[in-house]
């Protein structure tokens, strides 16, 4: 009898320079991808802070979040993916879409966090649910130098955990719930005093 793999789905980036763009994801267990409306809401939430941004997408997955923040001009974007048929996707998709300025790394996000890191304007976490990895990475992120002063930091969770614990300067700009899904957006508080160097 034949094999047949079950047809992978597709997203749709919903603004910018891509607009309208279809692009295939894999069929993966456990990939969620941000779903349109939730997505609308954040990029709208963003959009003072999305042109020139560095950004880092922790848990790519369908590459949803990198790809749109891509699409709306961000500098640059890391998306950072463990399964490897997954990256790989990935990287075909910002080829298609001839994205120089991002990069795809096939890596455990928490042991790529752990390494001294370099500051970035907009973090996305949306860990796989219910595996406990949202505390230990958002520690990661601040701890290591992953956040630029002012950094905003996108998180989905699950509503049932409530409010993630969360590093000391970061405050709570704006939150929403969807079904099972809560997303909120940090903003991370300048720290000490303001850097003579350039930026």
């Amino acid at each position: 009898m034949k094999k047949t793999t079950r047809q992978a789905g597709q997203i749709r980036i919903i603004g910018g320079q891509w607009r309208g763009r279809k692009l295939p994801v894999p069929d993966s267990p456990g990939l969620r991808p941000t779903t349109d409306r939730v997505r609308e809401t954040l990029f709208n939430w963003l959009a003072p802070s999305m042109v020139d941004a560095r950004c880092l997408d922790c848990f790519a997955g369908s590459g949803a979040l990198g790809l749109e923040a891509l699409s709306r001009y961000a500098a640059s974007a890391t998306l950072l993916e463990m399964e490897r048929g997954v990256a790989q996707l990935l990287q075909q998709n910002l080829a298609t879409l001839k994205a120089a300025n991002a990069k795809v790394v096939n890596t455990n996000t928490l042991s790529f966090l752990s390494q001294p890191g370099t500051p970035h304007d907009v973090v996305f976490v949306d860990p796989p649910f219910r595996k406990g990895l949202l505390e230990e990475t958002l520690a990661l992120l601040e701890n290591n130098g992953w956040l630029a002063d002012g950094a905003l930091i996108y998180v989905e969770s699950e509503v049932e955990n409530g409010l993630p614990p969360v590093p000391v300067y970061w405050d709570l700009h704006r939150e929403k719930v969807a079904g099972q899904v809560a997303y909120r957006l940090y903003h991370r508080q300048v720290q000490g005093e303001p850097d003579a160097g350039t930026d």
